[in-house]
């Protein structure tokens, strides 16, 4: 039986390239707007971090998110981010 492919995303804070459920994704919508998605198939620009406190501390002193989707991402983002297990 054919093995099904599984998807990899890169994380834009450590890097690694992990399978796609493994991670959340951030998007900026049409409308530039921020939302967290976990679906992962919201419309507009995303940026995937890994599912990890230290990871989503480190994306905000370092403002990567902002950076990535070139829109200012609020604090209640990512008080959304750590709340999502």
């Amino acid at each position: 039986m054919k093995q099904k492919k599984i998807p990899m995303r890169t994380c834009i804070v450590t890097k690694e390239k992990l399978p796609k459920k493994e991670l959340i994704r951030v998007v900026r919508t049409p409308n530039n707007e921020v939302i967290v998605d976990v679906t992962g198939k919201a419309n507009g620009r995303g940026a995937y971090l890994k599912k990890d406190l230290s990871v989503y501390e480190l994306a905000r002193k370092s403002k990567v998110i902002d950076r990535h989707l070139e829109v200012e991402v609020s604090d209640d983002i990512y008080e959304q981010l750590k709340n999502i297990k």
